[in-house]
């Protein structure tokens, strides 16, 4: 057999015998790595480390101390309630049950489960722990794997479609019971250190909601106890920074049934929100000469053919027959900006050229996938395409980094940064593709910024640098990205005149410095808990009267000093305790509280969110703090404590 290339993380080679396994790479690198191997991760799959490797590729070896262990812990714990389903009820059929970043579920039919059932099932799947069954790895013909998946659509189905091309198929067994799996698994049930089970739901055969209804249960499993009690009190505390509980209780946002799924309706405090985070993003476009355009929300599905979305989108995309013409509500507005380059004449004295637009667009995920503001199917993105000469690609990429990277220090987010590459389907040659990677790279090194390379990400276009916010469970969210595109100014034909007075082909740079308002807004509720910084709070400041003799000071104070910013006079004939609980469950920045003290000395005590205050305030002095705390886009008020 001939030999391939192996390239490891750290960029050196290694040639091996093609039909090696990640195992047999690492035993080459040391028979120490060699004994700890649990799976590896090839050309970014993670795959079992008897997986043979057949052509040249990227290969991390996968041990107890990687950062991929855990999912492979917890795809085998998924394998373990499956084992204890069907012991304690035969009758189950199994679907499938994935690990996922925060455990595992496993989809089943057959049996009737509730919230009752998984004590005595984790019960089941600590005895199958203890045991300490080996899991060992078993390749079948198709033939017999569709005998043995005789009664069960939902295997059939994986074999029909995910293994179609394969025969044989891998199962796992351990202690005799079997499924079919690609895996990787752990060597053993016991290095399981703690499962727990959390909820059931239902869930759509596919995800497709013209399918059949399954039961999904879904788990936790960890290395170790402690690892797990972290996790439920981390889980417990995500419960109530819960971006779909606080936009309730703060009146910000809401999706109810009549208007559909995954249609979000942003009411007054929530809008307030929105049109701070669209005001801040546009002055930074503005600073760095974009101009603004507007599309519309729906195209003829020729414009999505053109640009290629059509065949990668049109299953996610939502179409309408008009006067029996095809068109589509727009997944995208990249089209739309193409097209309006493609109206002027450009020399390469006008570029680069960058439009910017806060674009409403619409995907159709299916309704098992809709959360919140997390996924939904109409939702804004604060756009921005640039066109650009090839040669000051990395020029511009790098002022869109310092953009990006003011938007993450003004909000103090917790982020990680990958470079996306080449995907297995993609357009335009190999040089370029080396070129774009490359200078994508040297941006990021430059910036002295950590990155992963997450090999195939990129999209078909282009690379990508992609930045991934984390909630408040530690979940990852898109977020801010950069992408660079020649698939798109070659479809549309776009050009420029250069200097030697012939024409040439533009790259087109994709950027969004949020990624779409509504997943970034979840992402900001759920890291300040509710508590907005005074420059994004719907409500900045609330005045509370002591009584209704000072309603009228009060509103003399909201009206003269602080009519710029956003106030409320409390006018309900509470007592000021009742007052100051209910500004400081609303989570209003700076309450003010008033008497008649204040009133004849015009002076005004004030109260942050946090129980901190001060008294005997001059309004003047109060009202200049606002001004300049707002300008700065500080995180925390710091006017008293």
């Amino acid at each position: 057999m001939s030999d391939i290339v192996v390239t490891l993380p750290d960029g050196s080679e290694l040639e091996v015998e093609s039909g090696s396994t990640v195992r047999d790479v690492a035993y080459e690198i040391g028979p120490g790595l060699g004994d700890d191997t649990v799976a590896g991760v090839v050309d970014g799959e993670l795959v079992d480390r008897a997986e043979p490797l057949a052509e040249d590729c990227r290969v991390v070896i996968v041990t107890d101390q990687s950062d991929e262990y855990l999912q492979v812990l917890r795809h085998t714990a998924a394998h373990v309630f499956a084992q204890a389903l069907q012991r304690l009820h035969p009758e189950a059929k199994l679907a499938i049950g994935p690990p996922t970043d925060e455990g595992f579920y496993y989809d089943v039919t057959g049996v009737e489960l509730d919230a009752e059932d998984l004590e005595e099932i984790e019960a089941e799947m600590y005895d199958i722990i203890e045991a300490d069954y080996d899991l060992e790895r078993v390749e079948r013909s198709r033939e017999e794997a569709f005998e043995i998946y005789e009664d069960n659509p939902y295997k059939r189905d994986v074999l029909e479609n995910e293994a179609a091309d394969e025969d044989p198929v891998s199962f796992y067994v351990q202690d005799g019971w079997q499924d079919l799996c690609q895996g990787p698994h752990v060597e053993s049930t016991g290095e399981i250190g703690a499962v727990e089970l959390l909820n059931i739901a239902a869930a759509y055969w596919r995800g497709d909601e013209d399918n059949e209804t399954l039961t999904r249960v879904y788990g936790t499993a960890f290395e170790s106890e402690s690892d797990l009690e972290r996790f439920l009190d981390r889980r417990e505390e995500a419960k109530e920074r819960d971006h779909r509980k606080l936009g309730q209780e703060l009146d910000l946002f809401s999706i109810p049934d009549v208007t559909g799924p995954g249609l979000p309706l942003y009411h007054p405090n929530g809008k307030a929100v929105l049109r701070e985070l669209e005001g801040f993003v546009d002055d930074l476009n503005e600073a760095q000469g974009y101009d603004f355009v507007e599309t519309p929300h729906l195209f003829r599905t020729e414009l999505w053919k053109q640009s290629g979305h059509y065949e990668n989108y049109v299953d996610d995309m939502f179409l309408l027959d008009v006067n029996d013409e095809e068109y589509g509500l727009k997944p995208m507005n990249c089209p739309g900006h193409a097209t309006i380059f493609n109206q002027g004449s450009w020399s390469y004295r006008d570029l680069p050229v960058r439009y910017a637009e806060n674009g409403k667009v619409y995907r159709k995920e299916q309704r098992g996938e809709l959360s919140g503001l997390s996924r939904v199917w109409a939702f804004t993105i604060d756009d921005g395409h640039l066109f650009v000469e090839p040669d000051s690609i990395e020029r511009e990429v790098n002022v869109v980094m310092e953009q990006i990277n003011e938007v993450l220090e003004t909000f103090d987010l917790d982020y990680e940064v990958a470079l996306a590459t080449r995907p297995e389907k993609s357009v335009g040659s190999d040089e370029i593709w080396e070129q774009a990677e490359s200078q994508l790279r040297d941006v990021l090194e430059d910036s002295n910024m950590d990155y992963d390379v997450e090999p195939g990400d990129g999209a078909f276009y282009g690379p990508k640098i992609d930045f991934a916010f984390e909630d408040a469970l530690g979940r990852n969210w898109d977020g801010p990205t950069v992408q660079l595109d020649f698939n798109m100014p070659e479809r549309f034909d776009l050009t420029y005149t250069g200097e030697d007075n012939e024409e040439h082909r533009p790259v087109m740079i994709h950027r969004a410095l949020y990624g779409s308002y509504e997943r970034f807004f979840m992402v900001l509720v759920e890291h300040f808990d509710g508590n907005f910084p005074t420059w994004l709070a719907p409500e900045q400041v609330r005045i509370l009267p002591v009584s209704d003799d000072n309603i009228g000071y009060a509103k003399q104070v909201a009206n003269r000093y602080l009519s710029e910013f956003r106030v409320e006079v409390e006018e309900r004939s509470w007592t000021v305790g009742k007052k100051i609980q209910t500004a400081h469950d609303d989570r209003v920045p700076y309450m003010l509280v008033v008497g008649d003290d204040e009133a004849e000395a015009g002076t005004v005590s004030v109260r942050d969110r946090f129980e901190e205050e001060a008294k005997d305030v001059d309004v003047e002095a109060f009202r200049e703090h606002l001004r300049d705390e707002v300008d700065e886009k500080r995180v925390e008020p710091d006017f008293v404590g």
